[in-house]
């Protein structure tokens, strides 16, 4: 059983980190006038949608187990009905993983895809600093040391070895990598406490989202955009987009029920492999021998970043 788990998990992994790596190259690739507020609220309702029937089944399911005596009705209630005591933080999260797709787009666009992918990288670090300064979690000095490695690797890779001129891109998308891990933090206690489960967590959160950014969008932009939206090609690159992105997250959290953490981030790192395949071939970025450098160091900085989180006997506390 557990090797069968084993290969399904790379399965989804491979297949998760596949896509996860082809969506800087769609990001890069959309056309011209398909603008980046545009393209994060497309982006997002496609997702929604992706997600809103999963989340279905997997409350019919709930319903089932519990009418089959697998769980209590305690259990089903909270897991159903727990995200209305936290409507206010849902709403603030879809608010801000909205405006993130807007940063998300600009910062590929100024950075390139390879560069792009290096900056999401630093959602580890992100992750490590939330769940310390909100949630109150031990962080070893070995996690402190590969984060300085981490963002060392990032930087040589990035400026090609001169560490000046840091591309304004990259800097973009530093501040998303901060605010997603930011939003995490804020939405880890429901998950724990089973007041609502990933995939309705997805749902909810690029639905709030959807709005926000539909809602808002002719605020800075001429109604005349309306012929955008309705253009087949736009919505088809929409559809590409949401669908890449969203397909790649449901395959990563189905790679996560059936390996560990450690296992699943080590495999997912190699969607910078990916991007720098498809960079090279699809837009015609150069990878450099800094590029190699800085990944090396920055995949193996994550990898012993997400080992240490398992090894609470060698923890210190530094709060």
């Amino acid at each position: 059983m557990e090797k069968t788990n084993l290969k399904k998990g790379l399965i989804f992994g491979i297949c998760g980190t596949i896509l996860g790596g082809f969506n800087p190259i769609i990001a890069n690739s959309r056309p011209e006038i398909i603008d980046a507020y545009l393209f994060a609220a497309m982006t997002v309702i496609v997702q929604a949608i992706i997600f809103f029937p999963l989340m279905l089944l997997e409350r019919n399911k709930l319903n089932s187990d519990y009418n089959n005596e697998i769980i209590t009705f305690n259990e089903m209630d909270s897991f159903l009905n727990g995200y209305k005591k936290n409507i206010p933080v849902l709403i603030f999260v879809g608010i801000s993983f909205g405006f993130c797709f807007i940063l998300f787009f600009w910062g590929y666009k100024a950075s390139g895809a390879i560069n792009g992918n290096l900056a999401l990288k630093t959602t580890i670090f992100f992750s490590l600093v939330f769940d310390w300064l909100l949630l109150r979690e031990k962080i070893s000095i070995k996690q402190v040391i590969f984060s300085m490695v981490l963002f060392f690797g990032l930087f040589l890779a990035v400026t090609q070895g001169s560490f000046i001129e840091l591309n304004i891109g990259v800097l973009i998308l530093l501040s998303v990598a901060g605010i997603w891990m930011f939003a995490h933090a804020l939405t880890k206690p429901m998950l724990d406490r089973h007041e609502i489960s990933s995939i309705q967590l997805v749902c909810v959160r690029n639905t709030i989202s959807s709005i926000f950014l539909f809602s808002t969008y002719f605020l800075f932009y001429p109604l005349e955009n309306v012929s955008i939206l309705l253009n087949p090609i736009s919505l088809s690159w929409g559809i590409l987009m949401g669908g890449c992105y969203g397909i790649g997250l449901y395959l990563w959290y189905k790679c996560l029920e059936n390996i560990n953490v450690s296992k699943a981030t080590i495999i997912v790192s190699g969607n910078l492999l990916f991007t720098v395949i498809f960079a090279m071939l699809l837009l015609g970025e150069v990878f450099t021998i800094f590029h190699l450098m800085g990944a090396i160091l920055v995949i193996i900085s994550i990898i012993i970043i997400v080992n240490q989180k398992k090894e609470e006997d060698i923890e210190i506390d530094i709060i």
